[in-house]
């Protein structure tokens, strides 16, 4: 089980180092998904980048785990309506097929399970220290 912890967290930390880096160097993708009712989208997109950042640097080191796997957690139930937006209006995103966004919600579902589970305070049985 501790293996199958530290595929996780690597899965985990892997996802929002590549995000992360993706919201400086990708930013008007960022910007384009972002629903037009939420202010302020450029500026949204490289504070949530750099959370990712610091979230997935976070979960690498015990101590900082938890927290840092809260705040992932949190960050992916805020970026959710980025992704809704886009599904509602698959037409205003044609580069994007309906296959795409429905598996996107689905491994969002899956990646906020993985998250908590692989980030949660190790059993007393168990050691997952970094």
């Amino acid at each position: 089980m501790i293996i199958l912890k530290y595929i996780c967290l690597g899965v985990v930390f892997l996802f929002f180092l590549m995000g992360g880096i993706g919201h400086f160097t990708q930013t008007e993708q960022f910007v384009a998904i972002m629903p037009p009712y939420m202010p302020f989208h450029l500026e949204a997109v490289y504070v949530s980048g750099v959370f990712e950042l610091l979230g997935a640097f976070g979960i690498l080191w015990a101590k900082s785990r938890r927290i840092a796997g809260l705040g992932l957690f949190a960050l992916v139930i805020m970026v959710t309506p980025a992704n809704i937006h886009m599904w509602l209006n698959a037409e205003d995103f044609p580069n994007f097929s309906m296959t795409y966004h429905y598996v996107g919600l689905t491994v969002q579902l899956v990646l906020l399970y993985v998250i908590w589970w692989s980030t949660k305070p190790a059993e007393t049985s168990e050691v997952v220290e970094a």
